[in-house]
């Protein structure tokens, strides 16, 4: 007899010495075992050291310094202990000479140890995009309007407060005028800027631009002894539905690239048409905004057939073809599917 027989008779072996069946013995349910845990992984502080460019100072030392902060994370804790450096006013940059970083790289990402060294350069004091737009593009508005009303100590005495006798002088005006409103408008209700702030320095640079080009312009315009163009209506004519459909055009172009930009955002997308028929040029151009602007200052130079005017517009597409190029090159860096066929500003041209 099994020891289970004999266990279940109480040990003791029956008389008749009938086989004893031992009870059936239950199952045990397989016992569950709780996952180890994982261990933490320990997280890897960063000492941040921050050195003038220019005489390779200590200018600041940030310890505990978080993997995943950012560089615009960095500027504030560095404003914290230099008041008078605020963060869109600091480059921090990975070499003296380098380029500035940019506010949302990583620190953990950049080529740096866990004791990393940057280098600061001050930007000087800056002022708002938005600021310097409005500033830049009042000027020009107000300053054609004093010529074209003729206020006094302008021309001579006779003339002050009268009025042209040429109709395409108030049309130019209204040209003029509607030209800089709309830009004043898309500042405040179109735009974003991927950059909040420009060095102060610049806005006395580009307000000498714009305001005195102006007032070279209007000046003559608004001449009592301007002549009218050649061809008279007709050439004015033409000109202002270049003017107008190029205004439409260049309209039509910010509302498209500000659409891709969510608000608070800085990031990139290709810009490409949409159903908007003056979007369709993005087919062909990086840079169709400066690809409108120039046709809209050639339609002013046609309608007033003025020679200040038309070195404005010229300058203009010199400066506007240097942004395009610039643009068009970053588009190509960025982005490796970049349509291949676009131009910066002009279709298969430049």
């Amino acid at each position: 007899m099994d020891t289970l027989a004999l266990e279940a008779t109480g040990g003791k072996k029956p008389a008749n010495g009938a086989a004893v069946v031992a009870p059936p013995v239950p199952a045990q349910a397989p016992v569950k075992r709780k996952p180890a845990k994982k261990a933490k992984k320990a997280v890897v502080f960063f000492e941040v050291e921050i050195l003038d460019a220019k005489t390779k100072d200590k200018l600041c030392f940030l310890d505990k310094v978080e993997p995943n902060a950012t560089i615009g994370e960095i500027k504030s804790m560095f404003h914290k202990s230099h008041p008078q450096w605020y963060p869109a006013r600091q480059s921090i940059r990975l070499d003296p000479k380098g380029k500035s970083l940019k506010d949302e790289d990583v620190l953990q990402h950049l080529p740096v140890g866990t004791t990393a060294t940057f280098y600061f350069r001050d930007l000087g004091a800056q002022i708002s995009w938005v600021t310097v737009f409005l500033t830049e593009y009042t000027g020009p508005l107000v300053i054609y309007l004093m010529f074209y009303f003729r206020v006094p100590f302008i021309y001579a005495p006779k003339y002050d407060f009268t009025t042209s006798k040429h109709w395409v002088v108030h049309l130019a005006c209204m040209c003029h005028s509607f030209h800089y409103v709309k830009r004043l408008l898309e500042t405040l209700f179109v735009h974003r800027f991927s950059h909040g702030t420009m060095p102060l320095r610049n806005i006395f640079k580009n307000c000498s631009y714009y305001w005195g080009f102006a007032a070279w312009m209007a000046y003559y315009i608004n001449h009592p002894l301007y002549t009218p163009p050649i061809y008279g209506e007709q050439q004015i004519r033409l000109a202002l539905i270049i003017f107008l459909f190029c205004q439409i055009g260049n309209f039509s172009i910010h509302i498209a690239l500000r659409n891709l930009r969510p608000p608070g955002s800085k990031t990139r997308k290709i810009p490409y048409p949409t159903k908007n028929p003056f979007t369709w040029i993005f087919l062909l151009v990086s840079c169709p905004n400066y690809t409108y602007e120039l046709g809209a200052w050639l339609g002013f130079t046609v309608m007033t057939q003025c020679l200040p005017v038309a070195f404005f517009t010229l300058v203009g597409f010199i400066q506007m073809t240097v942004w395009a190029k610039g643009k068009h090159r970053s588009y190509l860096k960025e982005f490796r599917d970049y349509p291949p066929l676009r131009s910066p500003i002009l279709p298969f041209i430049l």
